[in-house]
């Protein structure tokens, strides 16, 4: 199918202080998501989001709800409002988002989606605590020199350290213990790196250390209703669509011990006549991931769609 829509819902990091602000006030449908997530959530999310203070907006505890929730809000925007583009022949979304993009497809209810990631915000932080790590992006290598740079270091430490995000070429995201890390960014830039950029973030995602944290999500996921999507998602860990509940439930667990394999998933939507994505969440960094990975397609954000106040 040629001229194919898809929708894309960026992570963690995309959040920033006064994300959504002009937005809520223009827009009911904005207020009324933010409300029922801070019903959820037990605290007011919207003053959390225009206010700050950014650390506290950047806690991995908060910065998942915050993402998801705009996330969501702009899609119920784009969902009543003009559409002016084919309604989506898939979605995806880059780790968090891919709850965004489970709730956007009908598998998983805003609130339910809500619950989880703020529960796998915490378990993902205590499993940091019990295995300290970090991530780091290295630029300006290719996928295979970098795997052999981990595979090194794993091979001198005894550690951990490994592939946690395939962003667009040249741009990938490594992920493990402290000492491993180290190594592994000292060794990326004597093999030529433009720059290895340590993140700010507190644990090893998407790598083994997170195990415990996978093991006792998995039992939250198991108690949470989801049901078929209604249109394919594209999954991080496989890159390839997944619909039925059971499918899902295991992408959720297997997605925080995984890389997310974001080439693939643009690659594969490309393949199947995706030839315009849309961002729907705050700021614009897949959009340029993927104008890194394929030229030939148009990114849109939100803003370009949404004509004005309803």
């Amino acid at each position: 199918m040629a001229g194919a829509l898809a929708c894309v819902f960026p992570g963690q990091g995309s959040q920033y202080v006064g994300m959504g602000q002009a937005l809520y006030r223009d827009y009911p449908l904005v207020r009324q998501t933010f409300t029922q997530a801070s019903a959820a959530l037990g605290f007011d999310l919207a003053s959390l989001c225009f206010e700050g203070p950014a650390e506290l907006l950047t806690d991995t505890l908060n910065a998942q709800p915050a993402v998801l929730t705009l996330s969501i809000a702009l899609w119920r925007v784009l969902q009543e409002g003009p559409f002016d583009s084919p309604r989506p022949l898939l979605f995806a979304g880059h780790s968090l988002g891919e709850y965004s993009a489970l709730v956007a497809a009908g598998a998983l209810e805003f609130t339910d989606a809500l619950r989880l990631v703020r529960r796998r915000g915490e378990l993902m932080q205590a499993a940091g605590r019990t295995y300290p790590g970090g991530m780091a992006a290295v630029i300006g290598l290719d996928e295979a020199m970098v795997e052999r740079v981990c595979a090194q270091v794993q091979a001198e430490t005894g550690g951990v350290v490994g592939m946690a995000n395939y962003n667009s070429p040249g741009q990938i995201v490594i992920s493990g213990d402290q000492a491993s890390l180290g190594r592994a960014t000292s060794l990326a830039e004597e093999e030529g790196a433009r720059r290895v950029i340590p993140l700010a973030v507190s644990v090893a995602g998407h790598s083994p250390l997170m195990a415990p944290a996978a093991e006792a999500f998995g039992k939250v996921v198991e108690n949470t209703p989801i049901r078929r999507a209604q249109t394919p998602v594209v999954a991080n860990v496989s890159a390839q669509p997944i619909e039925g509940p059971e499918e899902i439930r295991r992408e959720l667990v297997v997605q925080l011990t995984s890389p997310v394999r974001w080439v693939e998933s643009v690659k594969y939507m490309i393949t199947q006549g995706v030839d315009t994505f849309v961002e729907v969440g705050p700021g614009d960094v897949l959009r340029g991931l993927i104008r890194r990975i394929d030229r030939g397609v148009k990114g849109r954000g939100v803003e370009e769609i949404i004509e004005g106040p309803q």
